[in-house]
């Protein structure tokens, strides 16, 4: 993995709760129909189970902001986890990341990125460009800690509609679902494209805030050789079969089991 295993896990979290975001959104994407609103904050409590020894406890905070670009109609949206409670106490490991994604409001496709990634004393910045003239999406890491360091550069060609790992997660919910419906979509991550497989694998209920509701179960299949992260694993995510297309829930099973709920949610659309 480029960043470290478990901030790795946290960051696909993030992201869709995050790679399942639809490459095309079927008609969907017209502002009239969007699902969310500016101001809409939806808050996750991320547990893991780090040990077979150990029951599941809270790691993890991760906040999603959607707010209107200064100069246009764009969307930029904000996605935020930090470490919290055992991975600190019990392991004397810490992480942050910060996002900021610039959205296409009119395609809803990834304009520029931002990611500020700190690991304990390790910190980094990244900042994605994507040109769909130039059909070319470029990734500038930096270290603000070390101005005489070079950056790392990497770019790699676009075929289309991107997204990043945070626009990732609002495509989806433009999308219409059904059962064993099959996609592909394309996700751009630290300057690498990747093709990624998604498949609707159930209609199942959820216990969520909102009480106990019908969710589409999503499987994007993001564990393997020349996937975005390259191990095995697997990856799952509800999402609330209404007018808002909430993702209320994903686990992630690998080395370490990831639990992520929706634990708050302000400012949604009236349906």
């Amino acid at each position: 993995m480029k960043r470290s295993c478990f901030v790795a896990l946290f960051s696909l979290c993030l992201a869709v709760l995050v790679t399942c975001a639809a490459g095309q959104t079927d008609g969907a994407s017209a502002v009239t129909n969007r699902p969310f609103n500016y101001g809409e904050t939806l808050t996750y409590d991320g547990k893991a189970k780090v040990s077979s020894l150990l029951p599941a406890t809270s790691v993890a905070d991760l906040t999603f902001t959607v707010a209107k670009a200064p100069d246009s109609n764009n969307y930029v949206i904000t996605g935020n986890a930090k470490s919290k409670g055992t991975l600190v106490k019990m392991f004397s490991y810490s992480f942050l990341e910060n996002y900021e994604s610039t959205i296409d409001s009119a395609e809803f496709k990834a304009l520029k990125s931002t990611h500020h990634d700190v690991q304990k004393e390790r910190v980094r910045d990244g900042l994605a460009t994507f040109d769909y003239g130039q059909k070319r999406v470029t990734y500038v890491e930096t270290d603000p800690g070390d101005p005489m360091r070079p950056p790392r550069n990497i770019a790699s060609n676009l075929e289309g509609v991107t997204h990043d790992i945070v626009s990732g997660l609002y495509s989806i919910r433009l999308r219409p679902l059904e059962l064993n419906k099959t996609f592909e979509v394309t996700i751009s991550d630290s300057g690498l494209v990747y093709k990624v497989p998604v498949r609707v694998t159930a209609r199942e209920q959820q216990k969520t805030i909102f009480g106990r509701i019908w969710c589409w179960r999503i499987e994007p299949d993001v564990f393997g050789p020349g996937r975005i992260i390259d191990r095995e694993g697997k990856m799952i995510i509800w999402v609330a079969d209404d007018a808002r297309r909430i993702p209320v829930r994903a686990t992630i099973d690998t080395f370490v089991k990831i639990d992520i709920r929706l634990k708050s949610a302000s400012n949604l659309k009236q349906t």
